[in-house]
């Protein structure tokens, strides 16, 4: 019997995606590297599609999707996926980085058919935006010299990847398309512009988080000569991902029926609520993570700023 590929191998084999440079025009990731290293640098080189060219491309695709969606009140779901997503669906209790996401793994496998639900969900209706790069692949997907070159920056454990978390996506019969896949960090360039500050004027914006700071954020978006209006519905800061159907009706009733679009933060979970919450009132629903702390002034929450959110005209 013939040993079945990883999927990112037969991604790349197939040639419907590739790794390239995610170029953004007018972004800015030297603070970054100034403060965590010039390694991080690596994480610019990502999975793309073949038959989409830039980083400048994906924004483009990303703004007409949401566009459309709002303006014809659709559920569009956006969730990013990474080192925390990675480790639990390894059912590896490393997700509990900056925010406590997991019980036990008993937990998490209790939990599992609800994410696999809404993973299907997300890549039918919206954009599925994992964190793929050689850095991180483990040992799919690569060939032999780019392993090599690639091994010494990985950790000899081998640890919860993206090449994992591929397999599931496949077992579960969920395909990676140009029309589902966005990179990981596209989401945080795209919140972070004025192309979006533009979209969302005078449009109601509902966040779900658990910290919330009017002002800043009314601030946040006047930098960018945007006034959208602003609700906010509290979500714990802990297990969302893990007791998400105790809180869901609740959190779900909260959020203001003209609603335009939801901004989540809540870590692993942010895929339960971003998928619940846009079929529920048929709105699009983004995991913005980081961008929030961003926006409520809060940018030391996440250990400092992140890839792909300084841009040189609003940094």
């Amino acid at each position: 019997m013939t040993e079945q590929k990883h999927y990112l191998t037969q991604l790349l084999s197939e040639g419907f995606f590739r790794f390239g440079h995610l170029k953004v025009g007018g972004i800015d990731n030297m603070p970054v590297y100034d403060v965590f290293g010039h390694a991080m640098a690596d994480q610019e080189f990502c999975l793309l599609h073949r038959d989409v060219a830039s980083g400048d491309d994906y924004l483009d695709i990303l703004h007409k999707r949401l566009e459309t969606a709002m303006g014809r009140k659709e559920a569009l779901p956006v969730v990013r996926f990474a080192d925390g997503e990675y480790a639990y669906y390894d059912f590896d209790l490393h997700c509990n980085g900056l925010y406590q996401q997991a019980e036990s793994a008993e937990a998490i496998r209790e939990a599992m058919p609800r994410h696999i639900e809404a993973l299907a969900f997300t890549a039918k209706t919206g954009h599925l935006a994992p964190l793929v790069y050689p850095g991180n692949i483990g040992r799919y997907g690569m060939e032999q010299e780019t392993r090599k070159f690639w091994s010494f920056k990985r950790k000899k454990k081998e640890d919860p990847s993206a090449g994992l978390f591929l397999d599931l996506l496949r077992r579960q019969g969920i395909e990676l398309t140009c029309g589902n896949y966005i990179p990981f960090y596209i989401v945080y360039a795209y919140l972070t512009s004025n192309l979006f500050a533009r979209l969302v004027h005078g449009r109601k914006i509902c966040i779900l988080n658990s910290d919330w700071n009017r002002e800043a954020c009314v601030r946040w978006f006047e930098n960018r000569a945007s006034r959208p209006e602003l609700s906010f519905v509290e979500i714990p800061a802990a297990y969302v991902t893990t007791r998400w159907p105790t809180m869901k009706d609740d959190i779900l009733r909260k959020i203001p029926a003209d609603t335009d679009i939801c901004l989540v933060g809540a870590g692993v979970g942010a895929l339960l609520i971003c998928s619940d919450a846009s079929r529920a009132l048929s709105v699009p629903a983004f995991d913005a993570g980081h961008v929030l702390n961003m926006m409520n002034d809060l940018v030391n929450k996440s250990n400092g700023q992140r890839l792909y959110t300084l841009w040189r005209d609003t940094a």
